[in-house]
């Protein structure tokens, strides 16, 4: 009760403005001069969030989108804030979804992938939009931020450890727990993380992946993902603009050695060979649509509006441990052994100009709950399980 208070609090003065109101301090600097064909934004728009992959983010992008342009939001029924995660999705798991069908704008919140069931929520001209990471990475993230709750990662003194006999950790069985140890994004995608990597298999999968979503992102190029967003949805500059939320502080990062680094290319073989496909995809992508050189500007330009922003918004003008985060409303959810990143603001911010800034740290579970609310009215507030909040504000 006293989150959901303190919440409502953050956001008194109104949450929806239209575009030009919230943007104002975005447009202190000059635009690139790049010709452009008239274009109208796609405000249809569904995206898989895919785990430990620079997701949070995009799912910030989207809300704030999705209030900038006053769209409705599929979001998690009840008290879920996921839908229906790890269970296969189905369309009831949307809060407000009847069986005649009601389509929606946005649909970002954790799901394990079931195009039949969410066509049943979108609408027939959304735009399907994931993304990936390196799975050498993405493993060692998943250890640190999981290793409290996989079973497999639980009973290994460190993800070296773990990869040097994962069959000795890790037991298939046992999917519910253990999805994050292996093949994680192939699960997030639908499909079965335990199968084998057979050549025509995994072929198939990539065909209807590929049939399924217009564009496969690259977290490990996150900017010049955004730009790529941009030009595909004509979307502008605004829309893309972020701040990187549900990171986690360098010294939780375990260093893997080069023999497992190997090992995650066999261990993780099926989310391998899906992001060399579409890392390959992307890069394609950007040469027919963008050119390598207006991609360098563009980035550049994202990155100088960042910097502004962050010069506007944050008083250290970068992330903090949780230790250091003054409104303890705004703290991220903490996971394992990971120190997840927050914000804080400045205390000199008019109204107008702290509205955008609350919208840029927004985390996940918080935004949530707040469109929720803002939605469904009706109901009764997301409880988030997060005591760590309800007694420290």
């Amino acid at each position: 009760m006293i989150f959901s208070i303190c919440l409502g609090l953050i956001f008194l003065s109104g949450f929806f403005h239209m575009k030009n109101e919230n943007y104002v301090i975005l447009k202190s600097h000059e635009e690139l001069l790049i010709p452009s064909t008239p274009c109208h934004a796609t405000t249809n728009v569904m995206f898989l969030k895919t785990h430990k992959t620079a997701s949070s983010t995009v799912l910030n992008i989207m809300f704030r989108f999705a209030e900038r342009y006053n769209l409705t939001v599929a979001l998690p029924a009840d008290q879920l804030v996921h839908l229906g995660y790890p269970n296969t999705f189905l369309a009831h798991f949307v809060e407000g979804f009847q069986a005649v069908g009601q389509n929606y704008n946005i649909m970002c919140n954790h799901l394990r992938f079931n195009p039949s069931e969410v066509q049943k929520v979108m609408a027939a001209n959304t735009f399907y939009f994931s993304i990936l990471r390196n799975p050498i990475s993405l493993l060692e993230s998943s250890y640190v931020y999981y290793k409290d709750n996989v079973p497999a990662f639980r009973n290994s003194k460190d993800v070296n450890e773990f990869l040097e006999s994962p069959q000795k950790y890790y037991q298939a069985a046992d999917y519910r727990q253990n999805i994050y140890a292996r093949n994680i994004m192939w699960f997030d995608f639908g499909y079965d993380n335990n199968a084998e990597n057979n050549k025509k298999y995994v072929q198939v999968v990539l065909k209807e992946i590929e049939q399924s979503f217009h564009l496969i992102l690259i977290a490990d190029y996150f900017d010049e993902s955004m730009i790529l967003l941009k030009h595909t949805l004509c979307w502008d500059l605004d829309d893309i603009i972020y701040f990187k939320l549900n990171s986690r502080s360098q010294d939780t990062v375990q260093t893997l050695t080069p023999e497992s680094k190997e090992r995650i290319k066999a261990w993780c073989s099926l989310d391998w060979q899906l992001y060399l496909h579409f890392n390959q995809s992307f890069w394609r992508r950007i040469e027919e649509t963008i050119g390598l050189e207006l991609l360098e500007q563009e980035v550049n330009h994202l990155r100088m509006r960042q910097k502004e922003l962050m010069e506007t918004c944050l008083s250290e003008q970068e992330a903090v441990g949780k230790d250091n985060i003054r409104n303890k409303a705004l703290l991220p959810f903490q996971s394992g052994a990971a120190n997840i990143l927050g914000y804080n603001l400045r205390q000199d911010l008019n109204n107008r100009t702290l509205r955008t800034c609350q919208r840029m740290i927004m985390p996940e579970l918080q935004y949530t709950s707040y469109l929720y609310a803002v939605q469904h009215p009706q109901k009764k507030r997301k409880q988030l399980g997060l005591p760590q909040l309800l007694t420290s504000v």
